[in-house]
């Protein structure tokens, strides 16, 4: 076996295991939502999640790892095995599409986008460090 057919197999368990997050995933949020997890901390005196934005939120956070493991392996497939300008081009495209996929989850998921502060981390900032 040869470099070549070693990084098209690393990248094939790179894509099955980013479906493979989708998938369990998808059906691990059912369960979590129905019981009421949330994901994320609420501010205080807010309404709880709905088990439908649960589910929504907990399937977004699974569809973007699952994301970010299908661009690896297409970076893997595409650079390091003899990358053409075509396959160059091809990816690009691909990185293009799922990052605005996984920045529209994002904004989603949290309410804000990812290269936003989060609104909650400011307010919990201690007294004496603003005197």
């Amino acid at each position: 076996m040869d470099f070549q057919h070693i990084i098209e197999a690393v990248g094939r368990y790179m894509d099955f295991a980013g479906v493979a997050v989708m998938v369990i995933g998808a059906v691990v949020s059912i369960p979590m939502a129905l019981r009421g997890y949330q994901p994320r901390k609420l501010p205080a005196g807010s309404e709880k999640l709905t088990v439908y934005r649960s589910y929504r939120q907990l399937l977004g956070r699974s569809i973007l790892l699952g994301l970010e493991l299908l661009v690896a392996a297409d970076i893997i497939r595409t650079v390091a095995v003899a990358p053409t300008y075509e396959s160059v081009g091809v990816l690009a495209i691909i990185v293009l599409i799922r990052t605005f996929l996984s920045f529209s989850l994002e904004l989603e998921i949290t309410g804000r986008w990812p290269w936003q502060k989060d609104p909650s981390a400011s307010s919990s900032r201690p007294a004496s460090a603003e005197a």
